[in-house]
């Protein structure tokens, strides 16, 4: 009599594990079972899946770890007939203990080769995830599009939840979807590429990234393909470039053959102020024309000219911003756009004179991508902060303020010189040096993205919540 197990998924491991088991106590022959899961059944009329009774109590038998160990990575696979591929070879295990070391056996070659096809497939999804940014600030969420070949999205998962532990995270397949949400990994069903994105405001930087890195001299055009397959191209950000990089690859070694050998730098240590003239005989007019032609990155090129700091030349409070917008780039000052409105706002609101603080921002030029007439801002990225940081630190110490307000990411990896979370720090005074202290906020532009109405309110009186521990140093010092 045939037997039909249905298993409660595709990768059922457990629930293979005891119906074997049953089965192979009862003496039910591989021939005599027909095995699938659940969602696959092959019409209305398949026959209803067995009711295996208990095995008998005083009867056992055991097989080598190492089979376990098989078998649990085996029936990931996407073959169908892995299921009764391992019961086979269990059925087997029980008259040769040491069947899995013939390394010849038809049976033991096709688990191996399985076991080798779902790692290799792991491995694909570790190295070919791309995240993509949806929404920024505490809204931030990073979402990914895969097509495994085999069932490994829950065998991959904790790759990333270990690697981007600080990141809330979600990759979408087609059969299964994984989330991380800083706290527990979930999974969900799988759903439609459509619902991924498709490119964010780091495409570029990431495109930057990878042509620096490709290194022609070494390129093995066959080795590549096999490594990375044309099938994952389509969701690699750097896919546009490699056609063009493999096409110069030749004309690239040879310039890099024929050129004179470069010395060697001497290293840095990790964001050091950057050369520059003495700040005892800076001041803010002669600081404005020198970045007038700063050309420390690349931004300068497509910005229409350099935003510079704007407010008294001593003053209590520096509010320091991430970086110009369309508006700021075209009139010459900053925070003159609609995140300079709702910033004014503010700042009355909680009871500072914007014309007593110095208002600047970390990065002086506008960085943004055309799209048609408009064009939409881009995040700076950690280099061109680097280069900029050079007129934050001049400003600090022409003015000479005694509280630093950093709003935004940007601004506060300036202040700090490192990358630094804003729900981590916001709101309370960091002693910075010098005497001085920052506080950390967000950017007035975050809470122009905010889409729902409530929770834009709620976001707004933090916000002025924060400009007014700014407010209490400004009084306290005019007490003084």
């Amino acid at each position: 009599m045939t037997r039909h197990i249905i298993l409660d998924s595709e990768t059922d491991f457990d629930g293979w594990r005891s119906a074997a088991r049953a089965l192979a106590l009862h003496d039910i022959a591989p021939r005599d079972v027909v095995w699938r899961a659940s969602g696959n059944e092959p019409d209305l009329f398949a026959p209803a899946a067995a009711v295996l009774p208990d095995g008998p109590h005083d009867l056992t038998f055991n097989v080598p770890a190492q089979f376990i160990e098989l078998a649990q990575t085996a029936i990931l696979h996407r073959d169908p007939e892995r299921f009764a591929l391992l019961y086979r070879l269990l059925w087997r295990l029980r008259m040769n203990h040491d069947l899995l070391d013939i390394a010849t056996d038809p049976d033991v070659v096709r688990v191996t080769d399985m076991v080798r096809a779902v790692r290799r497939d792991e491995h694909k999804m570790h190295a070919f995830v791309r995240f993509r940014e949806i929404g920024r600030e505490r809204d931030t969420h990073f979402v990914a599009w895969f097509e495994p070949e085999h069932h490994i999205v829950e065998l991959a998962a904790p790759f990333f939840m270990r690697r981007f532990a600080d990141m809330n995270w979600s990759i979408l397949t087609p059969y299964i979807c994984a989330h991380w949400d800083g706290h527990r990994l979930s999974f969900t069903p799988g759903t439609g590429r459509d619902e991924a994105p498709t490119e964010d405001r780091l495409e570029d930087v990431w495109r930057s990234y990878y042509a620096r890195i490709f290194n022609p001299a070494r390129l093995k055009v066959k080795a590549m393909q096999t490594e990375m397959p044309k099938k994952y191209w389509r969701n690699l950000p750097e896919a546009s470039l490699i056609k063009s990089l493999v096409a110069n690859a030749s004309r690239a070694s040879r310039e890099m053959i024929a050129a004179e050998a470069t010395a060697p730098r001497k290293p840095q240590q990790r964001e050091q102020p950057m050369a520059r003239k003495s700040s005892s005989h800076d001041s803010l007019s002669s600081l404005r024309e020198e970045a007038a032609g700063c050309r420390a990155c690349h931004l300068w090129k497509d910005a229409t000219q350099t935003v510079f700091g704007e407010g008294p030349a001593h003053v209590q409070v520096m509010l320091v911003g991430e970086q110009p917008g369309d508006k700021e780039d075209l009139a010459g000052k900053p925070f003159v756009g609609p995140a300079g409105q709702m910033l004014d706002r503010a700042l009355k609101e909680a009871g500072i004179d914007r014309k007593k603080v110095y208002v600047t921002n970390a990065v002086k030029h506008f960085k943004f991508v055309p799209r048609g007439k408009i064009r939409l801002h881009q995040k700076p990225n950690t280099p061109e902060i680097r280069a900029c940081r050079q007129w934050y630190e001049r400003e600090l110490a022409t003015i000479n303020p005694e509280l630093v307000v950093a709003m935004g990411a940007t601004a506060a990896q300036s202040v700090f010189g490192k990358i630094t979370p804003i729900n981590k720090t916001r709101g309370r005074l960091i002693d910075i040096g010098d005497g001085r202290k920052a506080l950390v906020t967000v950017h007035p532009s975050y809470l122009l993205r905010l889409p729902d109405e409530d929770a834009r309110a709620r976001e707004y009186e933090r916000f002025i919540d924060d400009l007014k521990t700014a407010a209490t140093q400004l009084h306290r010092d005019k007490a003084a």
